[in-house]
């Protein structure tokens, strides 16, 4: 497979790539709950010349290759949006109102598709088979393992997977893939809840009810004292309240408070040592103040790990196909952990795996917004590159891994 001869392969796919994806972003679904966008990804697949295949609860599955003996490797695009209602100006705008694909994984599904074909149409070269994992719920950080669990990596053995992740408003030109190094490249996630319970009452009478609002003020003030002053300075650790949600009237005190947040680390002992303190700091201040306090952990995924080794191929490959248009993250500085969590680090616990980014816009191109948030737009664009980036990969790893 030649480098430069796939890369315009893709690039002739650009329109229908790019319909395709407006499509998805027009019509966004969330979780599990992907009916319509399953519907679309498996009728392209079967007119390619696929037989997607169920997997877990919204997964599909399809298999390119398989004609020579070799090892398989896992390439992987999330399909669900988020609830957030889309304030972004574009004319392909969410048309569901209440969820926007504000983190890319329309761009995702589209490029997979994209690659997919590619992959078809040299399926004779393929030293190997190549495993398309289409999966839900990644927001929820259950699709992974719930697609894990329903055997994705089986029936044939995954023996390396790839991830890529479209990212704006980076200080990079569109269409630049990054390549990660080895190690922890992308922090866990757990979720943690607080519920505190005082006494409601009247608002003018506060001396005979137990305020749940001020003690839950408190608390959530309290545990900035982790950060500052209880990790050290090699230790990652971010965690953020979120949600805070109490009462219902401005003259009611309510009989509870509620606190919502995430811990992200890339360490496993310190997550512990996090969610230990969250709990002895929200106990010892809500009792202080004379409320119960209830901590609930739940909904963890654990860091990203990328392989080094899957990492070292992937950066020669991306440089191969794209020259100048690939890097090595460490070649934009900072943490070498992200803050950000994503549960393909579920597959990376399993089998070498790598999860590359691909730069979407960047402010001085018009894109000022990052994920999640409501006004984020990415450049489509660059969805050929991702379609190239995702086949060559696998062609090339199949290739040199016999």
């Amino acid at each position: 497979m030649v480098a430069q001869d796939l890369l315009q392969e893709a690039k002739q796919l650009q329109p229908e790539l790019l319909q395709c994806r407006r499509t998805i972003h027009r019509h966004p679904e969330t979780g599990f709950d992907l009916q319509e966008t399953k519907a679309l990804v498996k009728r392209h697949l079967t007119e390619m010349g696929y037989t997607p295949q169920e997997c877990g609860k919204c997964g599909l599955v399809a298999l390119a290759g398989g004609k020579k003996e070799g090892r398989t490797i896992l390439i992987r695009a999330d399909m669900d949006a988020l609830p957030i209602e889309e304030e972004a100006e574009v004319e392909y705008r969410s048309e569901t109102p209440g969820r926007m694909h504000g983190c890319g994984h329309d761009m995702h599904t589209a490029m997979l598709l994209g690659a997919a074909r590619l992959l078809k149409a040299h399926e004779d070269e393929l030293e190997g088979t190549v495993k398309l994992m289409f999966q839900p719920a990644e927001e929820l950080f259950q699709g992974a393992d719930d697609m894990i669990g329903a055997g994705v990596l089986e029936n044939p053995h995954v023996d390396a997977a790839v991830m890529i992740h479209v990212v704006p408003g980076l200080p990079l030109p569109s269409g630049i893939v990054l390549v990660p190094e080895g190690g922890s490249g992308m922090a866990s996630c757990q979720q943690y809840r607080i519920v505190v319970k005082g006494k409601g009452g009247h608002g003018a009478m506060p001396h005979v009810s137990v305020d749940p609002i001020t003690a839950a003020a408190h608390i959530h003030l309290a545990l900035q004292e982790i950060s500052s002053r209880e990790l050290g300075p090699d230790e990652f650790g971010v965690f953020t309240t979120g949600m805070f949600r109490a009462g219902d009237a401005s003259n009611i005190i309510p009989d509870t408070a509620e606190m919502r947040g995430t811990i992200r680390t890339a360490d496993l002992a310190v997550n512990e040592k996090i969610k230990t303190r969250i709990r002895e700091i929200a106990q010892g201040v809500g009792g202080a103040m004379r409320t119960e306090v209830t901590v609930d952990f739940f909904d963890f995924c654990p860091p990203m790990l990328a392989d080094g080794a899957l990492s070292e191929c992937g950066l020669g490959y991306m440089k191969e196909l794209l020259g100048d248009g690939a890097m090595s993250m460490a070649a934009l500085g900072g943490p070498k952990v992200g803050g950000g969590s994503e549960d393909f680090a579920f597959v990376s616990c399993k089998v070498p795996t790598v999860g590359m980014f691909l730069s979407a816009g960047s402010p001085k191109e018009g894109y000022a917004y990052s994920q999640h948030h409501p006004k984020v737009t990415f450049d489509d664009s660059i969805l050929y590159r991702g379609s190239a980036a995702y086949a060559y990969f696998a062609a090339r790893w199949l290739e040199e891994h016999l």
